[in-house]
């Protein structure tokens, strides 16, 4: 599967974002999606992850209550609704996508949208 992540930019402390990431190539709804993020000099860590149906979904606890993860299978597209962002935000945002569930190892990613939160 294809990944296109897009959405990113920048933005003031406070402000929102929505990221949306566009799957093609294979059958969407197999899959489980996350969004992850890798700020400058840090790791990549994992922000939000959904199942297939929609029916799961985990955060990391620092996107808890600001961030929401969402699809449309009708759409091939998962978003990530981002409120009161942080400068800490900053990051490049991936999606992946996982045939095994939530917290399996991701097995395609895309290729990252900039997140740039100012304060």
């Amino acid at each position: 599967v294809q990944l296109q992540a897009s959405g990113g930019g920048l933005v003031q402390a406070g402000g929102s974002l929505r990221l949306s990431c566009a799957a093609s190539g294979r059958t969407f709804s197999n899959y489980a999606m996350g969004w992850f993020r890798q700020a400058p000099g840090k790791e990549r860590e994992f922000v939000a992850a959904i199942s297939w149906s929609s029916g799961i979904t985990y955060y990391a606890d620092s996107v808890k209550g600001r961030f929401t993860i969402s699809r449309d299978n009708a759409k091939n597209t998962v978003y990530l609704q981002m409120n009161s962002l942080k400068p800490e935000d900053t990051a490049v945002y991936y999606c992946a996508a996982s045939l095994r569930g939530v917290a399996a190892p991701y097995d395609y990613w895309g290729q990252g949208t900039l997140v740039t939160v100012s304060s």
